[in-house]
């Protein structure tokens, strides 16, 4: 009896852990702004890519969106490193295409790989026993029911920017001219076609293969 009161204990304390986790999008962020009129701005900001808008913390909170900016840089610390964003025109519905913010992962003279972030409710068991709890939520799996950091990506190619469907044929149809040499290397590193660490790498190796 003791030993289940500790169980139900863990798993209580564990799901308000990961439900007060915050997300990038959801904190500020050391970071540098860069307007369309040439301005350069410093300072904490939070941005939202559902709404495509950057707020910037100085005296006041001002609000820019993605027709202000080319791009904005922060420094995040809960996942470390410097993340970019680009202002890029893309067509979310098919009328007509609007500024709008994408997270560059690959900077390529071929293949430049995108992506925008977004929170979703996996409902899904992500490991054995309670360890799926703690995985980081940008590259590991979450428990069930808890909010996790998904991505959509995109690949700009041609001067076109295209939504990848995240589907391994997809992939390898817009790699065709290295398509045997990639599936090799995704194959002998155990890389997955839909995950943002893996895609990176697979990304990065097709433009060594296009630049060699």
């Amino acid at each position: 009896m003791k030993k289940y009161f500790y169980i139900v204990l863990l798993t209580l304390i564990s799901v308000s852990f990961v439900q007060a986790q915050e997300f990038p999008s959801q904190i500020w962020h050391e970071g540098r702004l860069f307007l369309t009129d040439g301005e350069i701005l410093d300072g904490p900001i939070k941005y939202d890519l559902e709404t495509n808008t950057v707020q910037r913390k100085g005296n006041t909170i001002e609000t820019f969106n993605a027709t202000s900016l080319e791009y904005f840089e922060i420094y995040d610390e809960y996942y470390g490193g410097i993340r970019t964003f680009y202002s890029l025109p893309y067509a979310m519905n098919p009328d007509y295409e609007v500024p709008v913010f994408f997270e560059l992962l690959v900077d390529g003279n071929n293949l430049t790989l995108l992506c925008r972030e977004f929170i979703t409710v996996d409902n899904r068991m992500g490991g054995m026993g309670m360890g799926g709890m703690y995985m980081n939520p940008m590259w590991g799996g979450p428990m069930m029911g808890v909010n996790k950091l998904a991505f959509n990506f995109y690949f700009l190619q041609d001067g076109k920017i295209q939504k990848y469907s995240q589907k391994r044929k997809e992939l390898l149809n817009i790699m065709d001219d290295k398509s045997s040499e990639v599936k090799l290397f995704i194959r002998k590193n155990r890389l997955n076609h839909d995950r943002r660490g893996d895609l990176l790498r697979i990304t990065s190796y097709y433009n060594k293969l296009k630049e060699s």
